[in-house]
């Protein structure tokens, strides 16, 4: 076994697991499963920070300790995921070895199927959650965690927190390089899985949670993401200044991760490996205690302090949940079926990632670029990583929304053009029916994508949520409608040898003529691509249009 350490300056190896987080659909099954089935404390019930009126749960042991906490986003109505490449699939927990067989009739009882394997020579039993999550049993001599007193599992077969997460990858190479080359993870051993090869890394910890396995599948399908996914998994840091030093260094690496983002109870940065697997190095402190009392966990609506003048309102949003072990119920919402989206605008194809239409209160539509696919554009939901929005990309044919150059005379283009137009503006319609005003959308896109959202605004005028422009221009600069300072960012390389700098700048001076709140911006070196600052920037309008929708 290596174990190196970690090659960031100021940081130690990291420890292991912090938490997972996944997506599911109904909260009350989910409460039901991991309060009732598994015997996890429901330590906390808040809202997802950046979606208010969706729940976020987290379960773990008495106080949450890190390395136990399993956290889910119920989206009712969101349709199942797709197990794939690029994602987390499985989360393990440790059960004490001589539990083997009690959890096998616990589960059956509760209704739950299973399959039993080995794994390392330990015995495991996976079973699927009510939205098909794959949540394993290893059963093992492990530590034993804080015990729930209320927990309806006896506490000699209680679980003892996470074991390991599984994630499947197209190749091992890159994640070993992130865990051993970057976060000082040591390799722990590999045998051959029903997918593939399984490879063993183990955190510098001695605790719970040490260990992440990847299943190297070559050829396989990525994931899709839906109700059952598992969104993130988070590795351990001890404090915000270690974090720090973490972000620094990844982002020199070039994963380019996200800001610290304030999670109440511990801080965040999220990043993806080269499969895609979306990791988060989390913070140990404050913890679910620093809000309320250990005894008093779980059994309130615990808002953070910027959210607290709007409790009335998300109270009333949120679906009404039952705590059985505590006997309280939080929300007041009856939860009804959600709209399904649109399959097609104007006769076309839109695609859809994100939160689903009917539970949105804010949306992002996302244009390619010439050559590109909707697809391909919607990509960037992954890497903005603001789950409340619902991400829309229609798709244009022959992948293109214009055959000429931009900058060509306009009547050249402007039948297709007018095409074009009309589909953004159907697209807007669209989720205007489905109860997303205009003012809680972001328009964007990339290149050709790019002018045409700028296009659009210009042309209608009106307050969206936001219009985002990365490498693009105006295609006419002789609009005189009113934008009302509406938020609008643009980026683009000096030497992009699709954007003439002089037009870029042009663009930019004509959208605040009409009243635009404009912040463009200029990257030497960033050719015709995108970079981290400006999705740091488009992640600044978004998380506005959220707080201005609540």
């Amino acid at each position: 076994m290596t174990s190196p350490l970690s090659s960031i300056p100021g940081t130690t190896p990291v420890q292991g697991l912090h938490h997972v987080t996944v997506m599911a659909q109904d909260p009350q099954r989910n409460i039901d499963f991991y309060s009732r089935t598994l015997g996890q404390r429901l330590v906390k019930v808040t809202v997802n920070f950046d979606d208010p009126g969706t729940y976020h749960f987290y379960y773990g042991d008495l106080t949450g300790q890190p390395g136990t906490i399993m956290t889910h986003f119920p989206w009712p109505g969101a349709k199942r995921g797709v197990r794939g490449n690029g994602e987390v699939v499985a989360t393990a927990y440790s059960a004490p070895r001589a539990s083997e067989n009690y959890w096998r009739e616990r589960l059956t009882k509760h209704g739950f199927t299973f399959r039993e394997g080995t794994r390392f020579g330990e015995a495991v039993l996976t079973v699927g959650d009510p939205d098909g999550t794959w949540v394993e049993l290893i059963f093992e001599d492990g530590q034993p965690v804080q015990s729930w007193p209320a927990s309806p599992v006896p506490a000699e077969h209680a679980l003892r927190g996470f074991h390991s997460v599984t994630a499947w990858v197209r190749e091992t190479g890159a994640v070993r390089d992130l865990l051993m080359g970057r976060l000082g993870f040591a390799e722990a051993g590999s045998e051959p899985d029903a997918e593939g090869t399984r490879t063993r890394f183990r955190g510098s910890g001695d605790g719970v949670g040490l260990f992440v396995d990847v299943v190297e599948r070559p050829g396989q399908p990525r994931g899709s993401f839906g109700a059952g996914s598992i969104h993130h998994v988070a590795l351990r840091t001890r404090d915000d200044a270690e974090q720090e030093a973490y972000l620094t260094g990844l982002e020199a690496a070039g994963y380019r991760p996200t800001p610290v983002q304030d999670r109440q109870y511990f801080h965040s940065i999220y990043f993806r490996e080269p499969n895609g697997v979306l990791f988060e190095i989390a913070t140990d402190a404050p913890g679910f205690p620093d809000d309320e009392p250990v005894e008093e966990l779980g059994r309130h609506l615990k808002l953070p302090v910027w959210f607290e003048a709007r409790r009335a309102t998300i109270e009333a949003h949120v679906p009404r949940i039952v705590s059985r072990e505590y006997g309280v119920t939080i929300g007041n919402r009856d939860l009804g079926a959600g709209t399904p989206p649109t399959p097609e605008v104007n006769g076309i194809q839109v695609h859809t990632a994100g939160r689903p239409l009917g539970e949105a209160r804010v949306a992002m539509v996302l244009l390619h670029g010439r050559g590109g696919t909707a697809p391909d554009i919607l990509t960037l939901a992954d890497e903005l990583n603001l789950s409340a929005f619902a991400y829309l990309a229609p798709q244009a044919e022959g992948n293109t929304w214009y055959p000429l150059s931009f900058l060509a005379p306009v009547e050249r283009n402007q039948p297709h053009l007018d095409r074009a137009l009309a589909t953004v503006d159907g697209v807007l319609a669209e989720l205007e029916r489905q109860g997303v005003p205009r003012r809680n959308v972001v328009l964007g896109g990339f290149s050709q994508g790019a002018c045409l959202a700028l296009e659009y605004a210009s042309r209608t005028g009106g307050r969206l949520g936001g219009v985002v422009a990365l490498s693009g221009g105006l295609i006419t600069l002789d609009q005189r409608t009113d934008l009302g300072g509406t938020p609008v960012f643009m980026g683009v390389a000096p030497d992009d040898a699709h954007i003439p700098l002089s037009r870029f700048q042009e663009s930019a001076e004509h959208l605040r003529t009409q009243g635009a709140n404009v912040d463009a911006r200029i990257y030497p070196g960033l050719g015709h691509s995108i970079n981290k600052d400006e999705l740091d920037a488009v992640r600044e309008i978004m998380q506005r249009v959220i707080g201005e929708s609540v």
